[in-house]
């Protein structure tokens, strides 16, 4: 029986089909958090690339800019789940499609 070594296409793939999932997220959803759970799944995807090519480079650059992604996107939740709560709260419901009523 013969191991199979995790290669850097693998962890390539992987992070193409978590985008990809995030975008269907995105694109097919009507809930504001799963919206904003697909937005967060595609950064994460974004990261996963990152540290496979800084791995497969022998360089440290792409997990710098991971640390900063993750330190910008920490920030992102707490902005993005008070907006989705004071949403709730003032319409009552999540659904994306009924935000054009916050327009002037």
């Amino acid at each position: 029986m013969e191991l199979m070594t995790i290669t850097t296409t693998h962890y390539l793939l992987l992070s193409a089909v978590l985008f990809s999932l995030g975008v269907m997220g995105v694109l097919l959803r009507r809930s504001a958090i799963i919206v904003f759970l697909s937005i967060e799944l595609m950064l994460n995807a974004v990261n996963l690339s990152f540290v496979a090519l800084s791995k497969h480079m022998g360089s440290a650059d792409g997990q710098v800019v991971v640390f900063f992604v993750m330190t910008v996107a920490a920030a992102e939740v707490a902005v993005g789940l008070a907006l989705i709560v004071a949403l709730y709260r003032s319409l009552g419901t999540t659904d994306v499609d009924k935000v054009h009523e916050l327009r002037g």
